[in-house]
């Protein structure tokens, strides 16, 4: 089997993508906290409760006086002319009994049943017995029609009824508030007992310690929380409880903006105090003005889309969106202490990677100098059977030996129910330095990768994503060396970069790559003894091609002269093609390309 296998990736790199619908061939942690506060990553504490039950009263008891502001004028108004209608109404009728016809008014007729006392000649005129001056209502023949008008305690009870219900839903809110901060308390013991009986050493439990420490601090830094739109946002002043400050985006996330400096990379000894570093003015071109695909799919300085900003959210300049990383996240994970990182790698394993469960489908080039790789790679929404697998497609960076010095960058898309907590394909990053053993983590678990841009959160579900037979949804990735400072930078398709991996994080990286693999890898834990049917790509096999299999195309990778080349010599190949599949070819709209991935369980895999 090729080494190319051997690197057993469970995601990595910062991406640069945009979403679109390409054209396509037709044949085909250090700052630590009192840790009284860590579980506010499941819910706030109680303290925090009441502090933002107590500073939302002076918001219900305004929203009160501006109701009572708004509805008492008009009331006011209501009554008053109520009774100067009472008054006309009394005059002209008392003028009628004394036989003047009123104006604007016909001649009453009397009915058959009405008795002499019917009208008098008083200003108090009685009709059927009750004095028209103090009656609560009027009944008065306009025109050939009786008109009947309210009085002005019935208009009064009336137009009473909303502010009575404002008034009702302040108070009913408060109580909740008071309900919700007695019982925070009790949320958050709970909370702790389950993290205990899931972390029993000592060393789990500091670990899960250290990290909830760690999403305190960065709330406290944070100047902004993407939160879900309210469908009725004018109610939010009276929802139970704190005011919605940490509602979750439409994938069930919580993004903080957090200043750029204050991010984890800036934990690092080696980073302490800095900021992050401007972005290179050189970036990969293609080499003699075509670069191995006609139809580019970039359209400008597209982002792709991701769920928490479909609202037009995003975060302020000078600040990265991050994903908040919740007490289930981590006790999903069963090592505290390695959460975000790979699972250890054992000493004797195989150069495919396969006998740890790993399994893949890809294509690689290696033998040369590499200083980056670029390829567009459509994203789907893979099953995946349990929550200890996971599927995805990405591409890999790679020098080293495929000992404990392999270094690697990765980036891409990931189902990872464990990692994550659903099912939905989410955009991400890895990076080690000692074969995925002490070093290295996903996305911004740990101090690393360097994030510049607002808009991309790492770990964020991607959406929309390709459908069967339908219009495919693909993201553009280039990871490329700086000539100049040596980083390795992610750029996302052709539009701003997401951030840089600093060149003194690695070891053989620290120069150049030997090997360059895009492609697709899932975990086959083998439930019930026999393989698992957890998806790669789209669940289907190569053969099926376009709007049916998952691809990459225009695969390319980045020369010692900064420019993009077509990977020459491009290698497919499977690990069980029973499974996952791969096959690939070359056209002019495509350059190299490939199909890949697979259903898994089948007759040919059982």
């Amino acid at each position: 089997m090729s080494s190319a296998f051997e690197s057993r990736h469970q995601f990595g790199i910062c991406i640069a993508s945009s979403s679109s619908s390409a054209s396509l061939p037709t044949n085909q942690p250090t700052r630590t906290e009192s840790f009284d506060v860590q579980d506010n990553a499941l819910s706030l504490s109680t303290q925090q409760q009441q502090q933002l039950a107590s500073s939302s009263t002076p918001v219900r008891h305004a929203a009160v006086f501006i109701a009572l502001f708004l509805l008492l004028p008009p009331l006011a108004r209501e009554e008053r002319r109520r009774r100067r209608e009472g008054k006309r109404t009394s005059r002209s009728m008392c003028e009628h009994s004394r036989g003047r016809r009123s104006t604007g008014y016909r001649q009453q007729t009397r009915r058959p049943d009405d008795n002499d006392n019917s009208l008098s000649s008083s200003c108090g005129i009685v009709i059927r017995g009750r004095s028209m001056a103090s009656s609560s209502s009027s009944s008065i023949r306009r025109g050939g029609r009786r008109k009947d008008r309210p009085g002005v305690p019935a208009t009064m009870a009336v137009s009473l009824v909303p502010f009575l219900l404002l008034l009702l839903v302040s108070t009913s809110s408060a109580a909740m508030a008071a309900s919700a901060a007695k019982h925070g308390g009790a949320d958050r013991r709970s909370v702790r007992a389950r993290a205990r009986a899931a972390f029993r050493s000592r060393d789990e439990w500091e670990a899960y310690r250290k990290i909830m420490a760690r999403m305190v601090t960065m709330e406290k830094d944070c100047n902004k929380t993407i939160q879900a739109k309210s469908s009725l946002p004018f109610l939010g002043i009276f929802r139970p409880g704190p005011l919605p400050t940490y509602l979750l985006s439409p994938d069930g996330d919580i993004i903080h903006c957090v200043p750029c400096h204050r991010q984890p990379a800036f934990d690092h000894p080696k980073l302490r105090g800095q900021k992050p570093e401007d972005e290179p003015v050189e970036r990969p071109v293609p080499k003699g003005g075509g670069g191995g695909g006609a139809a580019e799919e970039e359209e400008g300085d597209v982002y792709f889309r991701q769920a928490w900003s479909d609202g037009g959210e995003r975060c302020p300049e000078g600040t990265v969106p991050i994903r908040r990383t919740t007490a289930q996240d981590v006790m999903r994970s069963s090592s505290a202490r390695r959460f975000g990182m790979k699972k250890p790698r054992a000493s004797n394993v195989r150069r495919d990677s396969t006998s740890d469960g790993h399994e893949h489908a890809v294509g690689y080039v290696t033998g040369d100098m590499f200083y980056g790789a670029k390829a567009s790679l459509n994203v789907w929404s893979a099953k995946v059977a349990s929550a200890a697998e996971f599927s995805l497609s990405q591409i890999w960076v790679i020098s080293g030996s495929f000992g404990n010095d392999l270094n690697t960058i990765e980036a891409g898309w990931q189902v990872s129910p464990e990692l994550y907590g659903d099912s939905n394909p989410r955009f991400f990053t890895y990076w080690t330095t000692d074969a995925y053993q002490a070093t290295g983590c996903y996305n911004l678990h740990c101090s690393g990768f360097v994030q510049t841009n607002n808009r991309i959160a790492m770990g964020a579900a991607i959406s929309p994503t390709s459908v069967y037979n339908g219009r495919q949804f693909d993201i553009s990735l280039l990871i490329w060396k700086d000539p100049h400072r040596g980083n390795w930078w992610l750029q996302l398709g052709s539009g701003p970069l997401v951030g840089y991996w600093p060149s003194f994080l690695f070891t053989h990286l620290g120069g150049h790559a030997n090997m360059v693999q895009f492609g697709g890898e899932v975990v086959n834990s083998r439930p019930s003894g026999s393989h698992t049917p957890t998806q790669m790509g789209s669940g289907h096999f190569p053969r099926e091609g376009f709007n049916r299999a998952a691809y990459f195309r225009n695969v390319q990778v980045v020369d010692g002269d900064n420019s993009l080349v077509p990977a020459a010599a491009l290698r497919l190949v499977a690990d069980h093609p029973g499974c996952y599949d791969i096959q690939g070819g070359y056209n002019r709209a495509w350059g190299n390309y490939f199909y890949y991935g697979g259903p898994g369980r089948n007759v040919h895999c059982p």
